[in-house]
């Protein structure tokens, strides 16, 4: 992990852009954390629109962590803002975006190309961001997993024993292949779904709530679309870190 730019922003909080290998990622930490108080780290999802354009929604919710005595980091996703073209990520998303035009179904085929690949590529390299996170004096664990693509976050879940909670956004395609590795997920579940999300199925977000193998997960729906999530659906989620992180 390699810094290429630290700033203190104007609450305290220190935010550092990193590089792991060709991946650029950001770390936000409060003034609290040191060698002598690590804090817990909160690993901030996001879908793959670039980390430029997600980066007021994504320091804001680091900010919050912050707030909260938790550090909070992220990281670009492959084929997304200054990393590489992919060339069949752009295909998946052109296909989607053509069907969805033209007022046709989302196809699995669809779904599949445009997530499967995603998952397989990004998850290890979450999984080396937090090996170089976690090595850093003023990060102690434990960790929790927050927000963007479900099917990541499920992934994530799985395999990543490091992460001892996660909270979810109801918000983005499922593979049918996920709703087997979601019964494999057992750490506590915060799952946040917006009832008129006009890009969601609501049906398929239910079916996969249901089959998530935890024994504490909780559904919280509210009235709205995408982008109409209440403040205290965000007060909510950090309340459940708050509990499983300290």
């Amino acid at each position: 992990m390699h810094f290429t730019s630290e700033q203190r922003l104007d609450d305290g909080v220190i935010e550092r852009e990193f590089t792991l290998g060709e991946i650029p990622g950001i770390l936000w930490t409060p003034e609290s954390a040191s060698a002598s108080a690590p804090v817990p780290l909160i690993l901030l999802g996001h879908p793959p629109l670039g980390l430029r354009k997600m980066y007021p929604r994504l320091a804001g919710r680091a900010r919050h962590a912050a707030a909260d005595g938790f550090a909070a980091a992220t990281i670009e996703l492959p084929g997304s803002g200054e990393r590489p073209r992919w060339a069949a990520a752009e295909q998946a998303r052109a296909d989607l975006r053509r069907a969805m035009e033209a007022g046709e179904p989302v196809g699995d085929e669809i779904v599949d190309a445009l997530i499967l690949p995603l998952v397989e590529k990004s998850v290890p390299e979450w999984q080396a961001a937090l090996d170089a996170l976690l090595s850093l004096p003023e990060i102690g664990g434990p960790v929790g997993y927050s927000g963007g693509v479900i099917s990541i976050g499920v992934r994530l879940a799985v395999v990543e024993p490091r992460i001892v909670a996660a909270g979810f956004f109801a918000g983005s395609f499922v593979p049918r292949a996920m709703f087997e590795e979601a019964r494999q997920v057992t750490i506590p579940l915060h799952v946040l779904l917006q009832w008129d999300d006009e890009g969601n199925d609501r049906q398929a977000a239910l079916d996969l709530f249901d089959a998530f193998g935890s024994k504490e997960k909780s559904l919280h729906a509210n009235m709205g679309g995408h982008t109409g999530v209440p403040q205290s659906a965000g007060d909510a989620a950090a309340g459940f870190f708050a509990r499983h992180l300290r």
